[in-house]
């Protein structure tokens, strides 16, 4: 029930803020007319990730102290990418406790203001001590507490925290400072373990993560505040994180002859309306210009709004035996990318053909990390302008394969 209750609060947020679609054909949105006819089915696929970046960060100790850990006076830096809305939480213990930890506010370090600008400088105030509630503060005998905000201790002069960012790249980088010595309260601080969480368009998938205020806590956050020790909650988030995306109504096209109407692989966008398609979703210019091609017979749209995780489309078509199909959808967490078949398909095969087909980068925006990049359309942002040749994702980002993020069948 869980399962089915996270799916389908994804899928039907997951890109309803960020795409605008207009949707028709060459006689009507998902009809085709009478004759041979096939019917394209395309299915999301893609396991939903509560985050979407996450990593660990650890101290060097000294050479007294032969221990990861980050004494009074050293810092450690991360990298992360985020996108407005976005959150990051880290958490590492509080050195010299029986079981407290630090970690910011739920749900996370706010990364942008209300109006879009990024966060810089010193976010140390919206750091928080936490008491895991496991262990008796004094005798470090058991107990079974609530997680609760540690009082009279301000974790911001404990703990300085910088962020700073570069906006063509959308990537933040963050600086833990221990600044606890000479203070009541010096310690040091342990390894850490941190996540930025996906965002769908709407909201956070987690809201509240690592842990809850005012619940029981959890074995992975003990073994942090009670040990330092985070192997627990490094492969619990890591299991948890990865890209994940919703797509665009499906872009269908019938035509005669040997070359792909919708774009060439190697040439720069011919103005057709294959940008809009592949940054916004809006498929409305490039249906408009492909009806008007002589070589093109049909020109069909499966669904009428976005697609989420575990949802399908389908459409009717109509295909003579001389007859070649295409199909292009935007890959929606990104800056201007498009699922399209890379081989030409008969249009009156039948069968799974999710074999042909692979992801695009249109050429006319700069990437940035798929679901954390500020100027994808999912934040409502606009990618930075590039002209480049239409070309075939590579390995830059961590992007699941194709079979695992879509299934494609015609029958």
């Amino acid at each position: 029930m869980k399962k089915n209750l996270f799916r389908a609060a994804l899928s039907a947020v997951v890109l309803a803020s960020a795409f605008s679609f207009t949707s028709c054909s060459k006689d009507d949105d998902t009809k085709a007319p009478s004759g041979n006819m096939r019917t394209l089915m395309v299915e999301n696929i893609v396991m939903p990730k509560m985050f979407v970046e996450s990593g660990t960060f650890k101290g060097v100790g000294s050479k007294d102290v032969k221990l990861p850990v980050i004494l009074p006076g050293q810092s450690v830096s991360f990298k992360f990418k985020a996108g407005k809305g976005q959150a990051l939480m880290f958490a590492t213990m509080y050195g010299k406790s029986k079981d407290w930890f630090f970690a910011s506010q739920q749900p996370g370090i706010k990364l942008f203001d209300d109006k879009g600008k990024a966060m810089t400088g010193d976010v140390s105030s919206q750091m928080k001590l936490w008491d895991n509630g496991t262990k008796n503060d004094e005798t470090g005998a058991s107990e079974a507490r609530p997680v609760m905000e540690v009082s009279g201790v301000d974790a911001s002069k404990l703990m300085n925290v910088m962020l700073a960012y570069e906006e063509m790249t959308s990537e933040f980088t963050l600086t833990i400072k221990n600044v606890s010595g000479g203070t009541k309260n010096e310690t040091p601080f342990s390894p850490g373990v941190w996540a930025v969480s996906t965002f769908d368009g709407k909201k956070l998938l987690a809201d509240k993560p690592f842990f809850t205020p005012g619940q029981r806590t959890n074995p992975e956050i003990t073994d942090i505040a009670q040990m330092g020790n985070i192997d627990k909650l490094k492969a619990k988030v890591e299991a948890n994180t990865g890209i994940i995306t919703g797509i665009s109504p499906v872009l269908v096209v019938v035509y005669q002859g040997d070359k792909n109407p919708i774009f060439e692989l190697g040439k720069k966008d011919n103005g057709m309306g294959l940008k809009e398609l592949s940054q916004k979703g809006d498929a409305s210019k490039l249906q408009e210009n492909l009806k008007k091609m002589k070589n093109v017979k049909g020109v069909y749209l499966a669904g009428k709004a976005p697609v989420g995780p575990g949802e399908k489309v389908t459409t009717q078509y109509k295909a003579d035996d001389t007859d070649k199909l295409a199909f292009v959808t935007m890959f929606g967490f990104s800056n201007d990318w498009f699922y399209a078949n890379e081989r030409a398909l008969s249009a009156k095969m039948s069968g799974n053909v999710t074999g042909t087909t692979a992801l695009f980068d249109s050429g006319t925006g700069v990437d940035q990390f798929p679901g954390a990049g500020n100027r994808q359309a999912l934040f409502g942002g606009t990618p930075q302008a590039e002209s480049k040749a239409i070309s075939k994702v590579g390995n830059e980002f961590p992007v699941p394969a194709v079979n695992k993020v879509l299934r494609i069948t015609i029958k």
